[in-house]
């Protein structure tokens, strides 16, 4: 019997509209991915596995909580690994969100925004599959948590976000900003 994280992964990803073709694309490999491995939500997946993120924004869609990842030493979104308690990518994004930053009453959009496939150290020439949320901070949040995975963590405005970063996500950025601010559906 298939385990519910994979089943709300695959009901997720079945649901979602992609904002642009390359998105699409992304979307049919994540399926494809979990038609192939049953594990395929578990870091312990080698060909790759999936995992949940989020742009941590302020109510206004201005300022984005990023952390200066460690290892990978670029300023990104936080997120990571399922974990067996998760019970669904929402969760997982969520959980990551407030136990990086420290923010509690996170409030989490209900639908992902983006898709980003990426290499990564877990294990020889695996994959994370990252599935993109959006959060919205209480209003003045502090941020009261590094995590042991970061250097640093803090707020930056949207429309300057420090270097280095990548393009997933400054893309995640503006798609959280214009989801906040509701000025695009944000797919799904």
């Amino acid at each position: 019997m298939p385990e519910p994280l994979h089943e709300d992964a695959r009901s997720v990803l079945r649901e979602w509209q992609a904002p642009d073709p390359a998105q699409e694309e992304l979307r049919r490999e994540y399926l494809a991915h979990l038609d192939r491995h049953p594990d395929g939500m578990w870091r312990s997946c080698r060909p790759g596995h999936v995992t949940a993120s989020a742009a941590i924004v302020d109510p206004e869609g201005r300022g984005m909580v990023l952390t200066l990842h460690r290892r990978i030493g670029l300023w990104l979104q936080v997120g990571g690994h399922c974990e067996p308690v998760d019970r669904s990518l929402a969760g997982v994004a969520l959980r990551e969100a407030t136990e990086e930053s420290g923010i509690a009453g996170l409030r989490l959009l209900p639908s992902p925004l983006r898709l980003d496939r990426h290499r990564v150290g877990c294990g020889s020439g695996s994959w994370h599959l990252d599935v993109q949320y959006a959060a919205v901070a209480p209003a003045g949040a502090a941020l009261t948590r590094v995590a042991e995975e970061s250097d640093d963590l803090r707020w930056f405005p949207i429309d300057a976000l420090p270097e280095p970063s990548d393009d997933a996500c400054r893309a995640l950025a503006a798609a959280a900003s214009a989801a906040v601010r509701g000025a695009v559906p944000s797919g799904g």
